[in-house]
């Protein structure tokens, strides 16, 4: 053989090779986005540290993970309304969005059992009194 029909053969192994990668990359259907409207949400950041720093100067932890018992507990003042969002960085067909209204003085309680093993990160924005806030939290179930 001589170099000529040896460099054609490793050009055609390359393509060949290339072909099949990008062919198997296409047909993966679990590929998710963190979010479905990055820009959006990236001109809205501002805000979103604002509300971080809102919630480190409270003199209270908004979240408590029980990892025995599969909870989180939820401290908020009276009146406060908000949304806690389980997020799954692995797949987002199993991120849930829970609505949270504090009508009663009782911190509230809300089960994780159903979740999936795994990492997830909690993520609580509420808002009390004219403010704004904004806490999260990592956790592995």
């Amino acid at each position: 053989m001589d170099w000529g029909k040896g460099i054609v053969l490793v050009f055609v192994a390359f393509a060949a090779i290339m072909i099949s990668m990008v062919t198997i990359c296409m047909k993966k259907d679990d590929l998710h986005l963190v979010t479905q409207n990055y820009y959006e949400e990236e001109i809205k950041y501002q805000a979103h540290i604002d509300k971080v720093i809102n919630a480190n100067g409270l003199s209270y932890e908004a979240l408590q993970f029980d990892n025995l018992q599969k909870s989180v507990s939820i401290s908020l003042p009276v009146g406060a309304k908000g949304e806690l969002h389980l997020f799954r960085p692995s797949d987002a067909r199993l991120d849930q969005k829970l609505v949270v209204d504090v009508i009663n003085e009782d911190t509230t309680v809300v089960d994780l059992a159903m979740l999936k093993s795994g990492y997830w990160l909690m993520k609580l924005t509420w808002s009390a009194e004219g403010k704004s806030y904004y806490q999260e939290k990592k956790i592995t179930i």
